[in-house]
């Protein structure tokens, strides 16, 4: 994280550099001599730095994401199971799903930039999960005895992830389109607006076959535990709202053109669902899916 960090504060600083660094300066070489134009240096140091701690910042990303995976994997093999039959261990293996998905994203993408904005929230779900929703690993409850908690989590999981890093890209193109629309240097560091944007679509585009595939998974898995395939309980509504507005969000910019402002802030609501049925659901609303908070 502070790599990242420390990677985004020399990035910043190199590009006010460059800005300054094309403005000519007259010197005078002697009393009637000729006007010499000069370009001020450039600051090579603070390229280097910031190239330096993006490596770095990048390498530790890797070697967290390795070293939290072998952690949850020795957790399953500590009680003979999958490692994701709790909140605590859904949040923990959804951290490391978004931390999953921004290190693809930076095998096609030079993004490095992103990662300070991912790993944030990734250091907080993974907070809260060991401050307030650690449990003790323990068999799994009758319900979640079936090969579906393997198939439906997954895909769930991964969703997770990538709405994570979509709601970021979301945020930070709000941010920079504001900045561009003001001419101010907020975030001199992103790319434009645009292409944000156009890299948010994508994440989404990707994200919701996964999670229309969670939603059908988890009907499938609701008849075979309690003899139906939808009861309206309070999860798989939320779960449905969530799909809805996705769906409207890719709807809207694949037929009515929306994107910018308008998409962002559908993707955002969205998100908004999806944590209302992560975090309320599940831990204040009473249903069937309870036995997610223990």
């Amino acid at each position: 994280m502070l790599a990242l960090c420390a990677e985004w504060a020399f990035s910043s600083r190199r590009f006010a550099a460059e800005a300054v660094e094309a403005v000519p300066v007259k010197a005078l070489v002697g009393a009637g001599g000729p006007e010499v134009a000069e370009i001020l240096p450039a600051a090579p140091p603070a390229r280097e730095r910031a190239e330096k701690f993006g490596r770095i910042g990048l390498s530790l990303a890797v070697l967290g994401f390795l070293l939290h995976l072998g952690g949850m994997a020795c957790r399953g093999l500590a009680v003979d199971r999958v490692p994701w039959g709790n909140m605590y261990e859904f949040s923990s293996m959804s951290a490391l799903a978004a931390m999953g998905v921004f290190l693809a994203l930076t095998r096609k993408y030079d993004i490095r930039w992103l990662g300070v904005f991912v790993v944030t929230p990734v250091l907080l779900t993974l907070g809260l999960a060991v401050t307030v929703l650690y449990t003790d690993a323990q068999q799994l409850q009758p319900a979640l005895q079936s090969y579906w908690l393997v198939i439906h989590v997954i895909a769930a999981v991964t969703s997770a992830g990538a709405f994570t890093v979509g709601a970021a890209l979301s945020i930070l193109y709000l941010v920079k389109e504001h900045a561009e629309r003001t001419g101010s240097a907020t975030l001199s560091r992103l790319p434009a607006a645009d292409a944000l944007d156009r890299i948010a679509y994508r994440v989404h585009a990707f994200v919701f076959p996964l999670w229309t595939f969670a939603v059908i998974a988890g009907a499938i898995w609701a008849e075979n535990a309690w003899g139906r395939y939808w009861g309206w309980d309070p999860k798989e509504t939320w779960a449905f709202i969530t799909w809805v507005v996705y769906a409207a969000y890719l709807h809207a910019r694949a037929t009515a053109g929306w994107k910018g402002r308008r998409a962002a802030a559908v993707a955002l609501t969205g998100f908004g669902c999806f944590l209302f049925n992560y975090f309320v659901v599940n831990l204040v609303v009473t249903g069937l899916h309870s036995y997610a908070g223990t």
